[in-house]
């Protein structure tokens, strides 16, 4: 009797939970009209029970809940589906999207008719959006003009729904999930050319000819339409090389270290980087790409999941280093996103789509695919039907243990450079010692710091920093990827407090060492130098922290952009790629370094962002070790005169912003024979030894004290 009171009790609720969840979603009804009753949606992922006499016939799920893949508009695509105990689909229809393509100029229909066409298909079919046939898959036909919206669309269905089903026991979970995926040996490096690497399939190949294409439109409305002419048949379409970089062999070779290390260090755990490199008439990425959108010409596909790009997922690729690699007009590397749960170990394919427009608002295209599978060695893989693994080495572990000698000698150097700063007062009483010391510290840096280790900090890492803390995506593991930048901005970071700007761009910038050392040579030759008046220099010296503003406000809206207005930095051309660039910034990196030999670091005291960086937070430095004494500047102009970065003013002070701490100042500071009041000191030291002695030898002479005459007057 209890039991049925609570039950009776419990009707009405259920009768109004499934009220709402019709009245909410009426189409729910429509998917099952058998149905007399709907649960709640509930479990992981969430779905809502659908009911005949007490018995499940199936689920509905909002696919936004549970899949939600950022289509063109860079929101998801949001659809309530039902899924009946076979694993078909019964029923879609779209909730919301924010396409701009479907919002104007495509009716709702056309959405309709699309999503419509998923009714009755199993889940575990896998499904095509568009022409071109692919074994083992069933086709659906495209929205004209919105193929990148009903791409995403389709793929944002498939996950949902086979997530639904295997949560529920309706299907059998896919083999992928029941062992771990492969994962790359980050441990093994080789120095492999182009011919090696294309050979062992490391790097792969989609060629194409005009012939090829126009037989894949053939009995299509695009047959005839932009077709090759006569005798052009043979002419390359594309030719298009692609790679996975993650791998050391591969990523590497092709990229160069320092940019290799760069572009792990973008990498969240579980991305994985795909290089594209292309030559033809037919471009992968486009034009009509826009930011915001989705690359609409190439994708990659891993099994039943198709993989799509979207801008955040693109790093443009300008420099590339595998001995023996041919020229190309395009290139790019695009981000494969671990939400994607894309598996190294398992074959994939590049999925290219070419697109010929049939009519004003209407085109039809064609899909051409070429599979990839990474070399054996350069993974490892899991036991097979393992439940449990080992938990994954951090990437940065292991690139920090293949460096342990650079980082130890590197750890030597910024030792070293701690003990002369810290007992500078000492060092700077042995002139010779100093100068000899602080030259052969910027060979060290140039050398060793900047065209060995690739350790040549830039503005752009500040910019990438200040934007992971904006959109709390901060990760210390992205950061230490790359040891020797890691420690230089630890070491920076550490030095601003102490000694301010100038410990990096006087002693560890590579650049500057650069700069400087030609400069000396130069002055060795009896070189003319150049100063501008100190009017003129005290206006000029801000134009770096003009630089630095409007490149930060570039990186806020877009990184990438920022990246390629940074080239005013010559870091990259002079230092990371040792001159081996495109003339125009071999020539501008060389003319600043002309620059240098007549007017000593022009580009540090006037147009370095970096530098302009580092100077914000000097003034937080918590000692002044820098002396001076009440006479500098007045009335003595010594070091101000010899000061070659001018950071010392007329008055005295020294301008910590912009000071690069070469110590100039310190060994005047305790130098007695050029410092005026030391000069002073000395000289009344010596005339009074001197009345001393001559004092001593009269009286034992046993003469007469003989009078100074200074003293007399």
């Amino acid at each position: 009797m209890l039991l049925l009171c609570c039950l009776l009790l419990l009707l009405p609720a259920a009768h109004a939970a499934d009220a709402t969840l019709v009245q909410k979603y009426p189409d729910a009804r429509a998917f099952f009209p058998a149905a007399d009753r709907f649960g709640d949606f509930e479990g992981e992922p969430p779905a809502a029970p659908v009911l005949k006499d007490g018995e499940i016939i199936g689920y509905l799920f909002v696919t936004g809940d549970i899949a939600p893949i950022p289509a063109y508009s860079g929101k998801p695509v949001s659809m309530l589906a039902g899924l009946d105990m076979e694993g078909r689909i019964v029923g879609v229809t779209v909730l919301e999207h924010h396409e701009p393509i479907l919002l104007v100029g495509i009716p709702e229909s056309a959405l309709a008719d699309f999503v419509g066409q998923y009714v009755g298909k199993p889940v575990t079919e896998h499904i095509k959006v568009g022409a071109g046939k692919r074994e083992g898959y069933t086709n659906v036909d495209a929205i004209t003009g919105a193929t990148v919206t009903v791409l995403v669309m389709n793929e944002t269905l498939l996950r949902a729904a086979r997530k639904v089903a295997v949560a529920r026991g309706i299907i059998e979970p896919p083999r992928r999930s029941v062992t771990q995926p492969a994962t790359v040996r980050m441990d093994v490096f080789e120095e492999r050319d182009w011919t090696f690497l294309t050979g062992n399939g490391a790097i792969r190949r989609m060629y194409l000819t005009r012939d090829q294409v126009d037989d894949a439109f053939k009995g299509s409305e695009a047959e005839g339409i932009d077709e090759a002419p006569p005798g052009a048949g043979d002419q390359t379409f594309i030719d298009l090389y692609y790679a996975h970089l993650n791998a050391p062999t591969i990523g590497r070779n092709l990229l160069g270290e320092s940019q290799y290390n760069w572009l792990m260090a973008q990498l969240e755990p579980g991305d994985h980087a795909i290089a594209m490199m292309a030559n033809g008439i037919y471009s992968f990425k486009g034009s009509g790409y826009v930011r915001g959108g989705i690359f609409d010409r190439v994708q990659v596909m891993q099994g039943d999941r198709e993989i799509p790009f979207r801008d955040l997922d693109y790093y443009r690729l300008s420099d590339v280093y595998a001995p023996g690699m041919p020229d190309f007009t395009e290139m790019g590397i695009f981000i494969i996103r671990a939400s994607h749960e894309f598996d190294p170990g398992t074959v994939w394919s590049l999925n290219l789509l070419v697109k010929r427009q049939t009519g004003p608002l209407d085109s039809a295209f064609v899909s051409f695919d070429a599979s990839y599978e990474i070399p054996e060695s350069y993974i490892e893989r899991p036991p097979p039907l393992a439940i449990t693994a080992p938990e994954e080495e951090a990437m940065w572990v292991a690139v920090w243990r293949e460096r342990t000698f650079q980082i130890a000698v590197l750890l030597g150097g910024l030792t070293l450079l701690v003990l002369i700063l810290a007992f500078q007062d000492i060092l700077v009483r042995y002139p010779t010692l100093t100068i000899s010391l602080r030259r052969a510290f910027q060979v060290y840096t140039l050398f060793f710091i900047g065209w060995y280790m690739l350790g040549q900090l830039s503005i752009v890492n500040v910019f990438a920093f200040t934007n992971s803390i904006f959109h709390g995506d901060f990760r210390w593991e992205t950061f230490m990827i790359d040891p020797t930048m890691f420690i230089l901005w630890v070491f920076v970071a550490g030095s601003l407090l102490f000694w301010g700007r100038g410990v990096y761009c006087g002693w560890l910038c590579p650049f500057g060492a650069l700069q400087k050392l030609v400069n000396e040579i130069a002055q060795k030759f009896k070189v003319r130098q150049f100063n501008l008046p100190q009017v003129v220099h005290d206006r000029l010296w801000g134009i770096k922290y003009i630089i630095l503003l409007v490149l930060f406000g570039i990186s806020l809206q877009s990184l990438a952009t920022a990246e390629r207005y940074a080239e005013i930095e010559p870091f990259k051309t002079a230092i990371t790629l040792r001159f081996d660039r495109d003339l125009p910034f071999v020539a501008y990196a060389l003319g600043l370094v002309v620059i240098s030999i007549f007017n000593c670091k022009f580009y540090c005291k006037y147009l370095c962002p970096l530098g302009a960086a580092l100077g914000v937070p000097a003034r937080l430095r918590m000692v002044d070790w820098l002396r001076r004494r009440r006479e500098c500047g007045k009335p003595c102009q010594i070091c101000a005169k010899e000061c070659e970065i001018q950071a010392i003013h007329d008055t005295g002070e020294i301008n910590i912003n912009e000071c690069h701490y070469c110590l100039d100042c310190q060994v005047t500071y305790w130098d007695d024979h050029k410092c005026p009041p030391l000069v002073e000191r000395r000289k009344k030291h010596e005339r009074s030894a001197e009345r001393a002695r001559q004092a001593a030898a009269s009286k034992a002479a046993g003469g007469v004290d003989n009078i100074d005459i200074e003293e007399a007057f």
